[in-house]
């Protein structure tokens, strides 16, 4: 199994900024894709940013020009800068990642469990 620890979320005033970051852990055969993912109360859950082990990267029109993704292949995680941050960015913030657990072993999605992230004066 993969375990996918979310960490940086917190409260933040309108215009600020958090970074986010997800560390992969387990029995981590490869990673191919991270990203991640939001959801407001009543919301369905949102795609946000995916960057695939090569370092291609893609965002929603939602976020493009506030928010990055950036990883690094060696510690298996990825992080999410979040600039200019408005309130209804408010949500709780999931990690996900696509991986093998062993050669041969077909991908399956994993996910944190989410952190919380407050936008808000």
């Amino acid at each position: 199994q993969v375990q996918l620890v979310e960490s940086g979320g917190g409260l933040v005033q309108p215009g600020g900024s958090l970074r986010l970051s997800c560390a992969a852990s387990g029995s981590i055969f490869r990673i191919g894709a991270m990203g991640w993912y939001r959801q407001a109360p009543g919301k369905q859950r949102e795609f946000l940013a995916r960057i695939i082990r090569g370092g291609s990267t893609n965002l929603a029109d939602s976020v493009k020009g506030r928010f990055t993704i950036s990883g690094d292949n060696a510690k298996n995680t990825v992080y999410l800068q979040m600039n200019s941050l408005k309130p209804e960015d408010t949500a709780v913030y999931y990690c996900n990642a696509q991986g093998s657990s062993g050669l041969g072993v077909p991908f399956s999605d994993y996910w944190g469990q989410g952190t919380q992230v407050t936008v808000s004066s």
